[in-house]
């Protein structure tokens, strides 16, 4: 886990070098944070998805787990389970909003 930090630090970094290295050689300072927008709408997205996906997994092992324990109880298992999963997607759709709204307003 210390590479992968060691590596995102890395990248990091090097992307704020790049910028003041392009600053200095007098382009507008707007669009050196372009990049910025771009990293931080794919970063938004990409984590709202690994976390949902995650989420949704486990909500789902968790409801196989109950209806395979108690299969009389399947109906409101099941009823329960897809309410979760709505609202576990809903913060995925959330995460949207903020990219789009990181790449075309901001």
């Amino acid at each position: 886990m210390s590479k992968l930090v060691r590596i995102v630090l890395s990248v990091a970094a090097l992307f704020a070098v790049a910028s003041v290295a392009s600053a200095a050689e007098g382009e507008v300072a707007a669009d050196t944070a372009l990049w910025a927008k771009y990293i931080g709408a794919g970063l938004a997205i990409g984590v709202a998805a690994l976390g949902t996906g995650i989420g949704q997994g486990n909500a789902i092992k968790g409801a196989v787990e109950g209806i395979s324990r108690n299969p009389s109880a399947a109906g409101k298992i099941s009823s329960t389970m897809i309410i979760g999963l709505a609202l576990i997607e809903s913060l995925a759709i959330y995460a949207l909003v903020v990219a789009l709204i990181l790449l075309f307003v901001v």
